[in-house]
């Protein structure tokens, strides 16, 4: 079930841009103001020297050349803005696999997705524990020991079969191998895209109360 949408207008880095360009705006017409003045102004006996003038028109030159230019970037970072929020609207209601190591747990106790964490290699223990946002062990269990990726499906209670608070749990998965040493692990989080918000300036997939980056998708999961 689609939850919302929140686009917002412009981003962080437009906004800058706009502003660069109107500063170089009012410099421009300062420039053009003086300009005028001292030609205006100039002694007919003792004229601008040629060379200075022409400095100056390569100055206003530039200087125009910077607000056309700053013009047309405001419109390129407003065109992708446009196109990351698209392309984020387009993954509502679809499964995906991020990067992330942290779920959400709602009201209702429901947990906004699963997890999934691959081994590098063959493992002769593997520790999987859940922890709450303050660090607490609210749940701890045996994980899969062959190399490769494996699933984890949590259902919001902790080890004594309780259900936990509302909040964010994150998954540590310790692997080490028969000589005690330890096993490079990847963790990712995989659930529904209930929402899309763009509002803080960068495209932000929602899960639930779950929130990932755009950038951080990896792939649709089945």
């Amino acid at each position: 079930m689609v939850d919302s949408v929140t686009s917002s207008t412009s981003s962080t880095s437009s906004t800058t841009s706009s502003s660069s360009s109107t500063s170089l705006s009012a410099s421009y017409e300062m420039f053009l103001t003086l300009l005028t003045t001292q030609l205006q102004t100039q002694n007919p006996l003792d004229p601008v020297d040629s060379t200075e003038f022409t400095s100056q028109l390569a100055t206003y030159a530039s200087l125009e050349q910077q607000i056309e230019t700053n013009d047309k970037l405001d419109s390129v970072l407003s065109s992708m803005d446009s196109l990351s929020f698209s392309t984020g609207v387009g993954y509502i209601g679809l499964t995906v696999e991020a990067e992330g190591d942290t779920l959400s747990v709602d009201s209702d106790g429901t947990v906004d997705g699963s997890w999934k964490y691959e081994l590098d290699s063959a493992a002769e223990d593997v520790t999987l524990t859940i922890v709450d946002s303050s660090g607490n062990t609210v749940w701890s269990g045996s994980g899969e020991t062959s190399a490769g990726s494996h699933s984890l499906t949590w259902d919001g209670t902790d080890s004594d079969g309780d259900a936990v608070s509302s909040g964010e749990y994150t998954l540590v998965v310790t692997a080490t191998d028969a000589d005690g040493d330890s096993i490079d692990t990847t963790t990712s989080i995989v659930g529904t895209v209930t929402a899309v918000d763009s509002s803080s300036g960068s495209t932000v997939l929602e899960i639930g109360d779950t929130e990932i980056d755009l950038s951080d998708v990896t792939r649709l999961a089945a």
